[in-house]
């Protein structure tokens, strides 16, 4: 697949002021100079032009004027796949593009498989494996601290922890495979307290990795929230008021969301996935119950539940009913419209509910926050995504934390180092056979370079790859 010369449209189809196409491969020169003109004395042709320089000039096929462009030379190694490239601005919108890109296939490149110029990179050496990924999050960033842990890991800090890990896991295993060579001579015991200690400090600070998985999951990600509530509770208003904009449809007429609304906000630094769901009741018609029946998949799938209570009503069985449906999830309790006269109080038996930070309930001590708010005026906004971002994350999110916080690909082959680590720990120290131990300790080593792409599958990499967008 190196040896071909790939081509796509980098930027996002649609209108715009311009669009950028990329070309990469051994024959990118040639491929560019069968279809771009030059305009003016001081531009040339791909092949000719001293190395990233940009030429103006025009797309031509079959003899057609295409685009007026400017074409970027940029020649290998210093590219981002390590291949020579060209990069082409065009006249942005679906019909420029396209035919630039045409011109470009018909010229003799290949249309890029999605993430395929970042495998490039990869393959290449240009890029590890968790950087690569990076790449990834780096556009996918729906936060500015997804988007600094993103920089964190595409600079290199999660690889460099890596790196450092393997290299002490390969002397261990080094240290191993020599004394297999010498079966008459026994381990001495302060080589093996010394290899013993070790291989605890490496498994305590693989530890330390798994520990950050959560929070890159979530940086990643996001949580989902799912809003709950009886119908005409404020649950649609609630949504609007968390995102800033009308979203949803707001009525005084109950049962007005009839299907599921999906949004991101960001809270406090944390992308926040918002699901505004139909309000749980016995279905009028065909349409309702499909919307309840999607309410239901939301909520199974939420990890964080808002459930909206009516201060103007007194609480009903039906809130009761909600109360009781999500125990096992964490939870907010968002009582809106405190302007009006508030007739609701909070005494649930079984349920114990606390105040947060500004807000107020007459219940006591326990898990699920209560936050007043009033959708109509905004009040309490602020106070309820301190309670979020305090549920979701707790403490201060430090830098420290950005820098190697892994993915969930990551978690699964530390958890496989971990578990072989451990093994290779208590044979060692209970006298197994020295292949054993060494076996371990290769799986082991092996599960940490796939993080980096040391150790890894063509299947691996086709399945990371394939989630990328083409033109990346």
């Amino acid at each position: 697949m190196l040896d071909d010369t790939i081509a796509a449209i980098a930027t996002p189809l649609g209108e715009g002021g311009l669009a950028v196409l990329r070309l990469s491969g051994p024959q990118a020169f040639a491929v560019a100079d069968r279809c771009f003109e030059p305009v003016g004395r001081n531009s040339f042709k791909p092949s000719t032009s001293a190395t990233h320089t940009i030429q103006f000039g025009r797309i031509v096929r079959d003899g057609r004027v295409i685009d007026e462009v400017l074409l970027a030379v940029l020649r290998a190694p210093r590219t981002f796949t390590r291949e020579d490239t060209v990069e082409i601005s065009c006249h942005g919108g679906l019909l420029p593009a396209k035919l630039v890109l045409d011109a470009l296939l018909a010229a003799g490149a290949r249309l890029a498989e999605p993430g395929e110029f970042t495998k490039r990179a990869f393959l290449n050496g240009r890029l590890d494996l968790a950087q690569a990924e990076a790449v990834a999050d780096l556009i996918h960033a729906r936060t500015e601290l997804a988007l600094a842990a993103a920089n964190e890991q595409l600079a290199g800090a999660l690889s460099r922890s890596i790196n450092h890990l393997r290299d002490d896991l390969m002397q261990v295993l080094a240290h191993v495979e020599a004394h297999i060579d010498f079966p008459d001579e026994d381990i001495a015991p302060d080589t093996k307290h010394d290899l013993l200690t070790r291989m605890e400090k490496d498994i305590a600070f693989i530890d330390e990795l798994l520990r950050t998985a959560d929070e890159g999951q979530l940086l990643r990600r996001g949580i989902r929230a799912a809003i709950v509530g009886r119908p005409n509770a404020g649950k649609s208003s609630l949504l609007n008021q968390l995102l800033g904009r009308d979203r949803a449809i707001v009525s005084h007429i109950a049962g007005t969301t009839r299907d599921t609304i999906e949004e991101t906000a960001n809270i406090r630094g944390l992308p926040v996935v918002f699901i505004d769901t139909a309000g749980l009741r016995e279905a009028r018609d065909e349409i309702e119950a499909e919307g309840i029946r999607r309410s239901r998949e939301s909520l199974a799938q939420a990890e964080l539940i808002l459930h909206v209570l009516d201060a103007g009503e007194p609480l009903t069985p039906e809130d009761e009913a909600y109360f009781a449906g999500f125990t096992g999830k964490k939870r907010i309790i968002v009582r809106n419209k405190t302007d009006l006269p508030v007739k609701l109080t909070l005494t649930l038996g079984n349920v114990s509910l606390t105040p947060a930070p500004g807000g107020s309930a007459n219940a006591g001590a326990g898990a699920a926050p209560v936050v007043d708010v009033s959708c109509l005026s905004g009040q309490g906004m602020e106070t309820l995504k301190d309670a979020i971002k305090q549920l979701v994350w707790a403490g201060e999110i430090k830098a420290e934390m950005l820098q190697v916080a892994i993915n969930s690909r990551h978690q699964d082959a530390l958890n496989r180092a971990r578990a072989s680590l451990r093994l290779a720990a208590d044979a060692l120290r209970a006298d197994v056979t020295l292949e054993l131990v060494a076996m371990d300790l290769r799986l082991g080593t092996n599960a940490v370079g796939e993080v980096v792409g040391k150790t890894t599958t063509e299947d691996l990499l086709d399945s990371i790859f394939s989630a990328f967008c083409i033109g990346k």
